[in-house]
Order: C-alpha cells, then sequence, then structure tokens
C-alpha cells in the first residue's frame, strides 16, 4: 500500500471524514482491505451486530409517465407492459393483502402521469389511511412532487403540506443519480440535482424523513459516483432527514440502453463499501439484494452495510428489466443469521418489532 494509501486508511479508521478525492481513490484498493475499513466505519455509526428488514408492498399505481426515462423498462411508453391505472379499490386491496402478512409498510408508486393531480393523489392517500390507519405510508418521489407542483402553480412546500395533511408520512428519496450532466442525458425530464435537494430540505421543514437511492452504471465516472455522494452528504448534513442509502446497479435489459454493460459483483461490493466510508451521516446502509441477488447482498454485510430494505412483497418495476429476485421474512433471516448477524423485523423509523437472535 503507497503512503497517501497508508495514511488514507488511518483517516478511515481513526472516523475523519473522507474528501473527495480520497473517496475516488478508495475504488483502486484491494477489495478486502476496503471492506475492512468500511466494516470499521459501520461499526462506528452503528455499534451493532443485528441487521434488519421491514415487511412492506410496493404498490405501483400507474405505469403512465411522462419522464420516459431511458433507463426504465416499466413506464408505458417502454413499449413492454401495457400501460394500466389503478383504481383506488384495486390500491386497498393490495394494501389489505399486506397488512393480512404482517406487513407495516405501504410503499405507493406511480410516475409523471398527465392527467393526474394533487387531489388524486391526496384521494390515495386518505382513502389508504381511513382504512388502514396503522400502516405506514411511505411513498410517492422528489420527481412526482416538483412535477405536481409545476403543473398545479404551486410551491414544492405546498406540495408536500398537502400530502402530510392527506396522510403521508415520509418519501422515499428516489434519487436515481444527483449528476446533471448524466440527467440530461438519461431523465432530461426529471428533476435537476438542486430541485431534489429543495425536495429534501422541504421534507425536513415539515419534520418528515427520506432516503436516498443510487443508480449506478449509467455511463457516469468514478468521480460522478463520488459527487452523487457528495450531495447526499451535504443535504444531510443540513436536514438529518435521511435515514437510510440504498445503492443499485443500472439493468440495461429492455431499456433504451441495453447496449450497456451491466455492473459487476465486485462493483457493487466496492460502491457499498465506498458509500459506507463516505456517508458518515447516514446511519443504515441498505443490502441491494433486489437487483444484486441474495448471495451478494450478504457479503456486503460485511463490508458496511447493515440493513437488507424490505421483503418487498410486490415488485414490477425491476422485473421489467429481466430480473426476478424474491425473497420472504424467513430466508432473509437466514441469510443474516448465515453471515454471522441478528435478524431483526423493524419499523419504518427502524425501530425492532422482532428479533431472531
Amino acid at each position: 500500500m503507497k503512503n497517501d494509501d497508508t495514511n488514507l486508511k488511518q483517516k478511515i479508521l481513526a472516523g475523519e471524514r473522507v474528501a473527495r478525492d480520497e473517496a475516488v481513490r478508495l475504488f483502486s484498493w484491494d477489495l478486502l482491505e476496503l471492506g475492512m475499513c468500511a466494516d470499521a466505519r459501520r461499526g462506528m455509526i452503528w455499534p451493532h451486530d443485528t441487521v434488519g428488514f421491514i415487511v412492506d408492498r410496493i404498490i405501483n399505481f400507474t405505469n403512465v409517465c411522462e419522464a420516459a426515462c431511458a433507463f426504465c423498462a416499466y413506464h408505458a411508453r417502454a413499449g413492454f407492459i401495457e400501460k394500466y391505472d389503478m383504481s383506488v379499490d384495486e390500491i386497498l386491496a393490495k394494501t389489505a393483502t399486506l397488512v393480512e402478512a404482517g406487513g407495516t409498510q405501504a410503499m405507493l408508486q406511480g410516475g409523471l402521469h398527465p392527467d393526474y393531480t394533487l387531489q388524486r393523489y391526496c384521494g390515495m392517500l386518505r382513502a389508504v389511511r381511513g382504512a388502514f390507519p396503522d400502516i405506514y405510508i411511505h411513498s410517492f418521489s422528489p420527481a412526482e412532487t416538483v412535477y405536481l407542483a409545476k403543473k398545479e402553480g404551486l410551491t414544492v412546500r405546498q406540495v408536500i403540506a398537502a400530502l402530510k395533511d392527506a396522510g403521508l408520512d415520509s418519501m422515499p428519496g428516489a434519487s436515481d443519480i444527483l449528476v446533471d450532466r448524466i440527467r440530461r442525458t438519461v431523465s432530461p425530464r426529471k428533476l435537476t440535482k438542486d430541485e431534489w435537494c429543495a425536495v429534501i430540505r422541504e421534507l425536513a421543514h415539515f419534520g418528515m424523513k427520506s432516503s436516498a437511492t443510487m443508480t449506478y452504471g449509467l455511463g457516469e465516472t468514478l468521480e460522478e459516483r463520488i459527487e452523487h455522494l457528495d450531495v447526499i452528504r451535504g443535504v444531510q448534513d443540513e436536514t438529518g432527514v435521511i435515514r437510510a442509502f440504498i445503492p443499485w446497479s443500472f439493468s440495461p435489459r429492455n431499456t433504451r440502453m441495453d447496449d450497456a454493460l451491466p455492473a459487476t459483483g465486485m462493483d457493487f461490493l466496492r460502491m457499498v463499501a465506498v458509500a459506507r466510508i463516505y456517508l458518515d451521516n447516514v446511519v443504515f446502509l441498505q443490502s441491494g439484494w433486489l437487483t444484486e441477488g441474495l448471495k451478494l447482498a450478504q457479503i456486503a454485510l460485511s463490508m458496511g452495510a447493515n440493513d437488507m430494505g424490505g421483503v418487498l412483497t410486490e415488485e414490477v418495476v425491476v422485473k421489467a428489466t429481466g430480473i426476478a429476485t424474491k425473497t420472504n421474512r424467513d430466508e432473509l433471516v437466514a441469510i443474516i443469521k448465515d453471515a454471522g448477524k441478528v435478524p431483526v423485523q423493524r419499523d419504518s423509523d427502524y425501530a425492532v418489532i422482532r428479533s431472531f437472535e
């Protein structure tokens, strides 16, 4: 190991904040060395052997989306799936199945629908909240929020206020990649990096929590991957509302980018480890079993990840790219135990519901 890297390792193990140029260098480190440092940083922010998961369900209430992102295989314009819109009764039926299965979190996910109004969004929320007062509603996205605000001539704050009043508990960060150079190419109709940050700040204004994701493998450089992480670290320093970071690789099949080379498992593990070291202010880092597979996700638990995310009793967006990984509570419990960790079922605020020691 070079002197500069030895100094960087000492800095990491001392718990000091890593600079952007230093983080880029981490991608070239030996994977085991990198994983060891990342796990040490995980122990500083989460000094426990527990790994959580939540029993939840994604309810994709429409696949009509004006964004038509190049990396998406699920929107109606992609041509692989017939366009559809769910009725409120259909949404309630799916939520009822979740509750019957012991689930605690519903994720209503849509798109930039040209005919959907804020009133319609609020109507969905009020229906779910009225029928299932104890279910936690972690739903929609910053992109939908900005889209609704522009369409209805409202501020982002006004939109979030209305959604919260109708029953929204928190909002997923759905970040894609927060690099405007890439966004202009793959998702030019979606919100900008600055608009995403503005939504997170407004959620903080209302005391609402969020998360941050990362879809990598979209043509970005390693420097731009760190740029994405830096945006998240910066807005978390400001707000403190990001509960978790979730990285996953781009799945190119059935998208307009289907000639792209898929990221490797080694790339995923490096991304997890680098993110854990750089995001020193985000407690939970989810291991992306949905896109990476359960075995790779298990390995990530020794390289900085400390959460397995949701059971996802229904997931259709990633499935549209040809990936059909599924799991259940018993399987996640076994995988976490086999990784030498203690599995816990958690709620949306990461409080333990049940331990499986």
